[in-house]
C-alpha cells in the first residue's frame, strides 16, 4: 500500500500528536522499533520531534506505525470512481438526518457553484443499489464532512457512524449548527451557524473555511486553477476567475498556468476583463513573495 502526500502528512502528524504525550525515552523506543531516527540534541518540542524523525519514513514505516498508535489508515480502492462524485470537484460527504433530506438536495445543487461535489444519501443511492455498501463507498472516497446538526443528530446511530468514518480516515471534519450543538469528538472540530441563513449563504461558508483551512486550502487551489483553464464560457471564465480571486494558497506553477490559461483559452480570452483580472492576480502573488 503507498501513500499519496496528504496521507503521509495526516500520519506524521497524528503520530506527533500522540506520541507528544508520552515520556522521552518511550518516544524513543517507538521510533525507533519502527525504524525511524532518534537524536539525543534535540531541544524543542516532542510533537516536532516525531514529525521531523518521521518525515523520510518510508510509506510502510508509517502506516505500521499509525496501526500502532491507533490512527485508521484508509485509501479508496484503486480504480474505484463513484458515478455520485461530479469529477474534478472537491468531494464533500453532507451527514444529515433523512428528515432533512430535501435541505440537504439544496444545499447539494448550491455547492456546485463553488467546486464542490456533495454526496447526499437519500438523492444519490438508487432504489435497486445496495444502500449500506454506497453509503460506505462515499465515505472512502470523499475528502471532507460536513455535519448538518439538526435536532435529532445525536440520537441517530447512523450519522455518528459517519462522522467516525470520516475522523478515522483523518479527514477534515466540519459541523453546520442548527437545532443541535456539536458534540464529543465533533465539538473538537471547526463549526459555524446555519440557523437563519440560506443555502447559497451556507453553500459560500463551506468554500470560505476551505480555502482556508490548512487541510484542505491546498487542495481547493488545485481544483479552482483547473477550473478556470478548462473554463467554457465568457460566463464560466468569469466566475472561476471570482474564485480564483479568493483563493489563500498559492504556488508559482498557478501563475504558469493561469497565464497560459488566459493566452490559450478563447473562452478565457474573450471574457471582458478576465485576462486583465488574471494578470493582476498573478501579479499580486508575485508581490508576497510565492
Amino acid at each position: 500500500m503507498s501513500l499519496n502526500p496528504s496521507e503521509r502528512i495526516k500520519i506524521i502528524a497524528e503520530a506527533g500528536r500522540r506520541l507528544s504525550g508520552e515520556e522521552w525515552p518511550l518516544i524513543d523506543l517507538t521510533l525507533s522499533q519502527f525504524g525511524l531516527p532518534t537524536t539525543d540534541t534535540w531541544s524543542g518540542e516532542k510533537d516536532a520531534y516525531v514529525i521531523e524523525m518521521a518525515t523520510k519514513a518510508s510509506d510502510d514505516a508509517l502506516i505500521a506505525l499509525a496501526h500502532h498508535i491507533g490512527f485508521e489508515v484508509s485509501t479508496p480502492e484503486p480504480g474505484i470512481d463513484p458515478p455520485f462524485w461530479k469529477d474534478g470537484y472537491v468531494r464533500v460527504f453532507l451527514a444529515h438526518l433523512a428528515v432533512h433530506r430535501e435541505f440537504a438536495a439544496e444545499l447539494q445543487e448550491a455547492m456546485k457553484r463553488y467546486c464542490l461535489t456533495a454526496f447526499v444519501a437519500h438523492n444519490d443511492i438508487e432504489p435497486t443499489t445496495e444502500w449500506q455498501n454506497e453509503i460506505e463507498t462515499a465515505l472512502s472516497t470523499c475528502e471532507v464532512l460536513i455535519a448538518l446538526m439538526h435536532d435529532g443528530f445525536k440520537e441517530s446511530n447512523w450519522t455518528d457512524q459517519e462522522v467516525g468514518f470520516a475522523m478515522g480516515r483523518g479527514l477534515p471534519v466540519f459541523s453546520i449548527r442548527f437545532d443541535q450543538d456539536p458534540y464529543g469528538f465533533i465539538g473538537r472540530f471547526q463549526a459555524f451557524n446555519g440557523n437563519g441563513k440560506t443555502v447559497e449563504n451556507i453553500a459560500k461558508e463551506i468554500f470560505d473555511v476551505l480555502r482556508q483551512h490548512k487541510q484542505t486550502q491546498r487542495r481547493m487551489a488545485e481544483v479552482l486553477v483547473a477550473r478556470f483553464e478548462s473554463s467554457d464560457s465568457f460566463q464560466n471564465a468569469k466566475d472561476n476567475m471570482r474564485l480564483l480571486e479568493e483563493l489563500d494558497a498559492w504556488s508559482p506553477i498557478y501563475s504558469k498556468r493561469i497565464t497560459k490559461a488566459a493566452e490559450n483559452n478563447g473562452q478565457i480570452e474573450g471574457s471582458w476583463g478576465v485576462p486583465e483580472r488574471a494578470k493582476k492576480l498573478v501579479e499580486s502573488w508575485g508581490i508576497r513573495g510565492v
